[in-house]
């Protein structure tokens, strides 16, 4: 295991881990649903779009790379404000009775 992965792990573990708050706003609850399902969007894309190369006039280098990254966060965000692919309301109804069930 090389160093810099050892010391990110070290740093990940010794994190302090932070309690989810909780809410009876289903507005609330919504917006974060939205929030995680365009990250989890962004991932698939992010698998999707590994495989496609840049080479090209135009193309490749590495400043590429890292707005390609913030491309496929921007699509992950859209595609989920414009209603996802469903992760959204279950995971809205699963927050909001998980924190019923607390209460």
């Amino acid at each position: 295991m090389s160093p810099d992965l050892q010391n990110a792990m070290t740093l990940a573990q010794s994190a302090p881990i932070i309690a989810p708050h909780t809410t009876s706003n289903a507005t609330q609850a919504k917006k974060l649903a939205q929030q995680f399902e365009g990250v989890f969007v962004s991932q698939m894309l992010g698998e999707m779009f590994e495989g496609i190369s840049t080479d090209g006039p135009f193309g490749g280098g590495a400043g590429e790379g890292m707005f390609r990254s913030l491309m496929i966060d921007e699509y992950g965000k859209q595609i989920a404000a414009q209603g996802g692919i469903g992760l959204a309301p279950a995971i809205t109804r699963e927050l909001l009775k998980t924190q019923e069930v607390r209460q």
